[in-house]
């Protein structure tokens, strides 16, 4: 337990019991509603009576509701639940795992939300919400552009932003490749325009395919509109991207037979930026790209990769062994136990 907080152990001693113990009820309510009170407990492996009374104290001090459909947090409860993530992730000892993955991965900082993503689909919007916090709380004031990777997870974490991000600074949310081809909701292009949307910013486009030619991309960089929104993405101040299987993301990006062929002869993990990496972190196959290149991150102060689930955990071990040192990694517990696990402290 963090030592700052001991004192308050000492004093109450079921004073983190009780905060932990409602912190999961609200996340599984979150994660289930409408959610009724057997279903709830059962998930919880908390008694029906249990539950009942801390359910009834929940619903006195307005963070959730009840109906014949089953229970449902309030706006408030989501507002709770968002600042308690921080809380409990001390609370729980996740900062031991955090400090011992950060250390591991050999990046800044590496932040965990508890759940798995591969068994619950809702840990994204917890991975959205710490995202949301973290940029609150480390961005600078004035002006700021953000460059944005496409994905499922991105797609997901990008409903989670919301204005308070904007609070006294002018971001402008870009495309960190092109990617028109991709199914249009996990492009690039429309996951920058809704987090601009959200947060109350600006967004630029980038209508251009990734794997563009040199010399068609020669010939764009003519039309003004486009050389001014790549001049925007390589000035970039920050960058939020997650990371992929080697396997599903060649599928989605539909590669040629034989690339695909190639990615498992050479048995590649990971995916990011258009790299795929073997388990080393070996680069073994790259798709020519417009947009950011993994080694333009060096120069981009604030780098931050969201991404959850157990399954997860080698694409994410692979791929940092190439990322920049002030990465800032968003996980959960799935990956992280998962990576630990693997890597057990001496």
């Amino acid at each position: 337990m963090n030592e700052n907080l001991d004192w308050i152990e000492a004093v109450a001693p079921d004073f983190f019991k009780t905060l932990t113990r409602r912190y999961h009820i609200l996340q599984q309510i979150l994660w289930m509603e409408p959610v009724g009170r057997r279903m709830l407990a059962s998930e919880l492996d908390m008694s029906e009576r249990t539950l009942r009374t801390e359910s009834d104290i929940l619903k006195s001090s307005g963070v959730i509701t009840t109906s014949k459909s089953g229970m449902k947090l309030t706006k408030k409860g989501r507002e709770l639940l968002a600042q308690l993530e921080f809380v409990v992730s001390n609370v729980l000892d996740i900062s031991e795992d955090e400090r011992a993955l950060g250390n591991l991965l050999g990046i800044q900082r590496v932040i965990i939300v508890p759940g798995d993503l591969d068994l619950r689909l809702r840990v994204v919007e917890s991975l959205g919400r710490v995202l949301n916090e973290t940029l609150v709380s480390t961005l600078p004031n004035g002006p700021v552009t953000i460059s944005v990777t496409g994905g499922n997870t991105m797609a997901e974490i990008a409903e989670e932003l919301t204005p308070v991000i904007s609070k006294k600074r002018d971001l402008t949310f870009v495309p960190a490749r092109g990617g028109v081809g991709e199914a249009v909701e996990i492009q690039a292009n429309t996951i920058s325009a809704k987090m601009a949307e959200h947060t109350n910013g600006k967004h630029k486009a980038l209508y251009v395919p990734e794997d563009i030619s040199e010399k068609s991309f020669e010939s764009l960089l003519a039309e003004p509109s486009i050389s001014s929104v790549i001049r925007l993405i390589e000035r970039s101040d920050v960058v939020l991207h997650s990371i992929g299987k080697a396997d599903v993301m060649a599928k989605r990006r539909d590669l040629p037979a034989e690339a695909q062929q190639l990615l498992e002869r050479k048995e590649a993990v990971s995916e990011a930026f258009g790299d795929f990496f073997d388990a080393k972190g070996n680069l073994v196959y790259k798709i020519p790209r417009i947009g950011l290149h993994i080694r333009d991150l060096d120069k981009i102060k604030y780098v931050f990769a969201i991404v959850g689930g157990s399954s997860k955990a080698q694409a994410i071990q692979a791929y940092m062994k190439n990322a920049p040192s002030q990465t800032v990694l968003i996980t959960d517990e799935g990956a992280s136990n998962a990576i630990l696990r693997d890597n057990p402290l001496k």
